[in-house]
């Protein structure tokens, strides 16, 4: 099933785990944790989404290299102007199970 929804005003937190609980399938009476589900999420507006607080300013991602000094700290504000899809395609991923559907859950959330 199809969902499509407008993230204009929207919460960034509120709206990120509304549509991990969709694409889950924890939404339908017919749930099971074993099987795929088939549910599809379009988002529209990502960079019309709302922040509540100093997050833009003050929330920062890590990532390393591997290498000794080689970690890289952004702002979520710098991120967020850069692609704001790969920001909160990145937030929804993290909140769906750590399993091996993970991956092929996140392939049905589509940002326009």
């Amino acid at each position: 099933m199809l969902h499509k929804i407008d993230a204009t005003g929207e919460s960034f937190g509120r709206l990120a785990s509304k549509v991990a609980l969709i694409l889950r399938g924890k939404t339908l009476p017919s749930f099971k944790p074993s099987e795929m589900p088939q549910e599809k999420v379009e988002l529209f507006n990502a960079a019309k989404i709302k922040f509540t607080g100093k997050k833009l300013s003050q929330k920062i991602y890590y990532r390393y290299s591997g290498h000794p000094g080689g970690i890289y700290a952004r702002k979520l504000g710098e991120m967020f102007e850069k692609n704001p899809g790969q920001v909160f395609k990145k937030t929804v991923y993290a909140m769906l199970s750590k399993n091996k559907m993970r991956d092929k859950i996140i392939k049905n959330l589509e940002i326009k």
